[in-house]
C-alpha cells in the first residue's frame, strides 16, 4: 500500500512540474513585481538585477511601463512619447474617424504636438509601489458569513483598503489585486494620467496586414504599432485634456535599440497581462471547454458576419462596427484556438489524473483528509450548478452584450443609482476619478449605433431567452412578451423598443450634463427596469459561487503546495509583471518548423492588393529598391518585421516592449501563436510562443512610410 502511494506521488509531481508537452522549465511564469527577487538574471543570460527593473522610489525600469486598460505601453522618450501597438488604440482611432477622414483606413500623423489628436477617455496608468494586504483582506471574514457575504466582504474591504491608500497618497489611485484566489491580495499605487493623445498611427494596410486572417498566426508580418503621447497640468499634476496642459516627464524612459536583437538572444518583457487560469481545477477547465468558450465562440462568429454583411457597401456603417468586430474576432480565435489546445494535449485528462493522486495522497494522512479531503468535489459541485444552468445565465449576457440600447439604459440606471451615494460606495466606474472614462464609453456606443444591426442582435438574443426550457425560464422575459414564444412577441417588443431616443447623442449629453441625473422616460429605458431583477438575481447568484469557490481554490493550492514543497507563482490578473526567455522558433507539428524572425520579403511575398493583404504602394517600392536604411538585418539582408520568442504571455501583454540583455527596447509584443492560446491554462516551452513587431520594423516604417523621422530624433535625443 505504501508502496502505491509513494508511486502516485512520484507520478504527481511529473504531471504537476512537467510542462504539458514534456520538456522540464523551471522559469514559467509571469512574475509579479515585487517577486523579481526568485528571478536567477545572470542564468536567464540579462546584465541587470532586480533593483535595475523595479525601485520604489527610484527610477527603475518599471517607471517606463504603463497600463493603457488592457493593453501595456511604454515611455520612449521625456516627453510622454508612448510606443503600444496599434490594435490598442484601435477603438480610439475609430472613434475619431469619419467618412471624410478615414484614420482607421488612412492612418494619422501629428507633424506638431498641437496636432494631436485627444484620445478621449483615454488614460495611462503607472505603478507606484505595492504592498501584501492578505492579512488585512482575510481579516474582513468569518465562518458565520455564507459564500455571498464572503465575496461582499473581499470586495468591501479591498476597496476600503484602497480609499485609505488613496487618502494617504493624494493625487494617486489604489487598487487591491487578488493574487491567489481566497488567499493572497496585494495593494498597488498607481499614478493615473487622463490626458492622452494620438501621435502617429500607420495606416491599417501596415498596422492590421493580414487582418484577422493572421490573428494568432506565425509566421507574422504585421506592422503592430502606434505612438500617443501623455500630458499634465502646467504644474505637472495629472488632469483631463485642456488645451495648457504640457507633456508628461517621467521618471523612467526606454532607450530603443535599432540594432534589434538575433535568434537565441535573451530578451525579457514587462506589462500587465490580463488574466490566466493555471491554479484551477479540472472542473473549471472543462466548464469552459465544454459550456462557456463554445457558447461564446459561436456568438461572436455569428454577430461578426452579421456586422460584415451589414457594412458591406457602405463605410460609414462599416466604421461604426470596425473596432466591435476586431474585439469579438480576436476573442472568437483566442477561444477556439484554447479548445483546440484542450482537446490536443488532452489538459481535462491530465488535470483529472493530477487530481486523482492528489486525492490519494490527501486521503493517506488523518489531517490532510480533514483539511483538504472534500476541496476537489466541492468545487466539482459548484460547476455542476453552473453547467446545469448556463443555457440561462449565458443568454442573459448574450442580450445586455449584443444589444447597445440595453447596455446604455442599464449603464444611464446605474449612474443614478450609483452617483446617489457617497463617491467610496459606488462601484468602481461611478466613482468621480472613472466617471469621465465611463461618460466617454457610453458616448462611444451612441456613436457607434446602427438601428437594422440593433434589430437583429435583438431578435436574436430574445428568441434565445424565449425558448428556454420550462426550468431555465427568466420570469421578466415571459412578462415582456406576453407569456408568448411565438415569434410576432419578439418582433412586437422590438417594435416598442425602436421608439427609443437614446440613438440620438443629443439625448446623452443632456443626461450627462444634468447635475442631478435623471433618466429620461424611454423605451429602451423601460426594458432596463423590467430586466433589473434578472440581472440582480444573476449576479447575486454569481457572488454565492464566487463565494464557494474562493475559499475551496486556496485549500486546493496550499494542499498542492504542501505536497510539492513549493510555491507557486501567481496567476496574472492585470497587474505588473516580468517575464523573460529567448528569441526562439518552434516546432508545432510534424515536419514543420518555424524560424523566429519574418522580414520584409514575407510582406511583399503575401501581398496581394486586396485587404488584409493590400500593403502601400511605397513600402513595395521601398523593398524593390533595397531600401532598408540602418534597420537592415545582417544576416537576412532585410527589415525584420516581427519576432518569435518563448515567453511566458497572455492577452494585456498587447503591448509590452521586449527588451533585450541591457532592458533596451528591440520590439512590441502584440500577439500569440494559435498554438499558444492555451497559454491562460497551461504553458509549455515547446509549443508556448508570443510575437512581437520588431523594431526595426517600427523605425523603418516610421520614418520612410510615415514620414516621422522627427519621432525617431525625439526618441533618441536628438
Amino acid at each position: 500500500m505504501k508502496r502505491a502511494l509513494v508511486k502516485g506521488m512520484a507520478r504527481l509531481l511529473l504531471l504537476l512540474l512537467i510542462p504539458v508537452c514534456g520538456t522540464l522549465v523551471a522559469d514559467e511564469g509571469m512574475y509579479p513585481i515585487s517577486d523579481l527577487g526568485r528571478v536567477n538574471f545572470a542564468r536567464a543570460g540579462l546584465k541587470l538585477t532586480a533593483a535595475d527593473i523595479y525601485a520604489p522610489g527610484g527610477a527603475g525600469l518599471s517607471d517606463a511601463i504603463v497600463s493603457l486598460g488592457g493593453c501595456s505601453g511604454s515611455f520612449v522618450s521625456p516627453d510622454g512619447l508612448i510606443l503600444t501597438n496599434h490594435h490598442c488604440v484601435f477603438g480610439i482611432v475609430q472613434g475619431v474617424s469619419s467618412v471624410e477622414h478615414d484614420y482607421v483606413t488612412d492612418g494619422f500623423l501629428a507633424r506638431t504636438r498641437a496636432e494631436e489628436i485627444p484620445a478621449k477617455g483615454g488614460t495611462v496608468r503607472i505603478t507606484e509601489s505595492s504592498r501584501d494586504v492578505s492579512a488585512e483582506v482575510l481579516s474582513a471574514l468569518s465562518d458565520t458569513m455564507s459564500p455571498g457575504e464572503r465575496t461582499r466582504a473581499v470586495t468591501a474591504k479591498s476597496r476600503s483598503l484602497a480609499r485609505e491608500a488613496e487618502k494617504a497618497n493624494p493625487g494617486k489611485s489604489a487598487e487591491v489585486a487578488e493574487m491567489f484566489a481566497g488567499k493572497s491580495y496585494v495593494l498597488f499605487l498607481y499614478t493615473t494620467l487622463r490626458d492622452v493623445r494620438l501621435v502617429y498611427v500607420p495606416p491599417r494596410s501596415i498596422g492590421d496586414f493580414g487582418g484577422e486572417d493572421d490573428n494568432w498566426v506565425w509566421p507574422r508580418h504585421t506592422g503592430d504599432f502606434s505612438f500617443l503621447r501623455v500630458y499634465v497640468a502646467p504644474d505637472g499634476t495629472p488632469a483631463p485634456y485642456a488645451s495648457t496642459n504640457v507633456p508628461y516627464h517621467p521618471r523612467r524612459f526606454l532607450k530603443v535599440q535599432p540594432a534589434g536583437v538575433d535568434e537565441e538572444d535573451p530578451v525579457f518583457i514587462l506589462g500587465y497581462p490580463g488574466r490566466t487560469f493555471r491554479h484551477r481545477t479540472s472542473h473549471y477547465l472543462a466548464f469552459e471547454q465544454n459550456v462557456r468558450m463554445p457558447y461564446v465562440a459561436d456568438l461572436y462568429e455569428w454577430e461578426i458576419a452579421t456586422m460584415l454583411e451589414q457594412g458591406r457597401g457602405d463605410r460609414a456603417v462599416a466604421l461604426k462596427h470596425d473596432a466591435r468586430i476586431k474585439g469579438l474576432a480576436n476573442t472568437s480565435k483566442n477561444y477556439r484556438g484554447k479548445m483546440k489546445g484542450v482537446a490536443r494535449l488532452g489538459l481535462i485528462a491530465r488535470k483529472e489524473e493530477e487530481e486523482r493522486l492528489l486525492q490519494e495522497w490527501i486521503r493517506a494522512d488523518r489531517v490532510r483528509a480533514e483539511r483538504y479531503g472534500t476541496v476537489l468535489e466541492r468545487t466539482a459541485d459548484v460547476y455542476r450548478e453552473m453547467a446545469a444552468t448556463a443555457q440561462r445565465d449565458l443568454a442573459l449576457d448574450a442580450l445586455r452584450s449584443s444589444s447597445t440600447l440595453l447596455s446604455v439604459a442599464t449603464s444611464m440606471l446605474d449612474m443614478v443609482r450609483e452617483r446617489a451615494k457617497p463617491d467610496d460606495a459606488r462601484e468602481q466606474q461611478y466613482v468621480e476619478k472613472n466617471l469621465l472614462r465611463t461618460m466617454e464609453g457610453l458616448r462611444r456606443s451612441v456613436r457607434n449605433y446602427h438601428e437594422p444591426t440593433e434589430r437583429i442582435f435583438l431578435r436574436e438574443t430574445l428568441t434565445r431567452l424565449a425558448a428556454l426550457p420550462e426550468d431555465l425560464r427568466v420570469a421578466e422575459i415571459d412578462s415582456l412578451l406576453g407569456g408568448d414564444r411565438l415569434p410576432g412577441a419578439v418582433e412586437a417588443l422590438i417594435g416598442r423598443l425602436m421608439k427609443t431616443s437614446l440613438d440620438d447623442p443629443a439625448t446623452l449629453e443632456r443626461f450627462l450634463g444634468e447635475d442631478s441625473l435623471r433618466v429620461p422616460e424611454d423605451p429602451a429605458i423601460d426594458l432596463a427596469r423590467a430586466l433589473a431583477p434578472a440581472y440582480a438575481e444573476l449576479r447575486s447568484i454569481r457572488q454565492e459561487r464566487e463565494g464557494k469557490l474562493a475559499p475551496l481554490a486556496a485549500l486546493f493550492v496550499d494542499a498542492k503546495a504542501e505536497f510539492l514543497k513549493k510555491d507557486f507563482i501567481p496567476d496574472a490578473n492585470s497587474t505588473l509583471r516580468f517575464t523573460y526567455g529567448r528569441i526562439r522558433g518552434f516546432a508545432p507539428a510534424d515536419a514543420v518548423r518555424y524560424e523566429p524572425i519574418t522580414t520584409l520579403r514575407g510582406v511583399v511575398e503575401k501581398t496581394t492588393g486586396k485587404a488584409p493583404y493590400a500593403s502601400p504602394q511605397r513600402l513595395i517600392e521601398l523593398y524593390r529598391k533595397g531600401d532598408f536604411g540602418r534597420y537592415a538585418h545582417r544576416r537576412l539582408k532585410s527589415v525584420p518585421v516581427a519576432l518569435l520568442y518563448n515567453l511566458d504571455t497572455t492577452g494585456g501583454n498587447s503591448g509590452s516592449p521586449l527588451l533585450n540583455a541591457a532592458g533596451e527596447m528591440v520590439g512590441i509584443n502584440f500577439d500569440r501563436a494559435f498554438e499558444a492560446t492555451i497559454n491562460d491554462f497551461a504553458w509549455s516551452e515547446e509549443y508556448s510562443r508570443s510575437i512581437a513587431v520588431d523594431i526595426r520594423y517600427v523605425l523603418w516604417v516610421t520614418e520612410k512610410i510615415g514620414g516621422a523621422a522627427h519621432l525617431i530624433r525625439e526618441m533618441e535625443g536628438t
